[in-house]
């Protein structure tokens, strides 16, 4: 096979990968939960299901939205998906890229967050305008962590591409590497609406953050949410595993490693999900701040 149509192949299976799996991260999120309580649990595949159901579903709209309530689930799901583009999977560069795509990175998740809150607010309801208010705060307070990843990355590889910070070898680098995945993590939690710091399964009306955001929403447009959440997981925890374990010279191979790294981001989380309860709304700010101190030391050790 040339060079050119292995290329073309490999982008083909990172698309396919980008679009298909990212439901079953959450299947493994609650069959590990369901292992660690003892009990039976739902199927793997459920979440496939769940969405074809949805998709199958009618749509109910209420008189007071307008066409922002409409359009921002797809609009957050296809800027997720042009996210997901840019992010290398395997030992290859990532479908999209360019110098500088770190802050498109950053800013495509930003976009689908405004609209996903501004359909909260199209709504008129004062309860999904608290649930808005909440996930604008918490957004406030990742991206400081978020950004001083990308420095230190950007540091170590002397590139503003995630191509080449994520594929770079840091060798010396070790503590940098350690304390950007530990912050990283937990704002992979916070992002995608995960216990400690939220619950998508909760409906009690004083800690729903994300999930009291998309009440109204129903049908395919609920299902599209769904599944820009759960690749927006996928695509976080792809980017983890980039950035904590080696690149590989083999590029298939690369791709092997970091699949299996991302379904054992999913089994690590549904562990912490198990282990730990929900914290008070109160101290989410001081366990954010602390992934961004976190992180901060990271970037200082790589450019001391």
């Amino acid at each position: 096979m040339t060079a050119s149509a292995n290329a073309l192949l490999g982008t083909v299976v990172d698309v396919l990968a980008l679009l298909a799996l990212p439901p079953l991260l959450l299947g493994v999120i609650n069959r590990v939960k369901a292992i660690a309580g003892g009990r039976r649990g739902q199927p793997l595949l459920q979440p496939y299901h769940d969405l074809l159901r949805l998709m199958r579903k009618g749509m109910v709209f209420s008189e007071t939205t307008t066409w922002i309530f409409r359009a921002a689930p797809l609009v957050t799901l296809v800027a997720t998906l042009l996210a997901g583009l840019l992010v290398p999977l395997g030992g290859g560069a990532g479908r999209i890229g360019f110098e500088g795509d770190l802050v498109l990175f950053v800013y495509l998740f930003a976009v689908g967050r405004f609209f996903t809150t501004a359909a909260a607010l199209d709504t008129g309801s004062p309860f999904e305008g608290m649930g808005a208010a909440r996930e604008v705060t918490w957004a406030l307070l990742t991206e400081p962590a978020i950004f001083f990843v990308l420095l230190s990355l950007a540091t170590l590889s002397d590139s503003l591409s995630l191509d080449t910070m994520l594929l770079a070898p840091a060798t010396g680098h070790v503590a940098t590497l350690v304390l950007s995945a530990v912050g990283l993590f937990v704002v992979l939690l916070v992002e995608c609406s995960r216990v400690p710091f939220d619950d998508p399964n909760t409906h009690l009306e004083l800690t729903m953050v994300h999930e009291v955001m998309v009440l109204d929403h129903s049908g395919p447009l609920f299902g599209a949410i769904l599944y820009g959440a759960a690749m927006k997981l996928f695509i976080l925890s792809t980017f983890l595993v980039r950035l904590a374990l080696p690149t590989l010279d083999d590029p298939w191979a690369g791709r092997g490693v970091a699949l299996a790294g991302v379904l054992g981001i999913a089994a690590l989380i549904g562990v912490v999900e198990s282990a730990t309860a929900r914290v008070r709304l109160s101290r989410v700010p001081n366990l954010i701040a602390g992934a961004a101190l976190i992180t901060a030391v990271g970037f200082l050790l790589a450019v001391r």
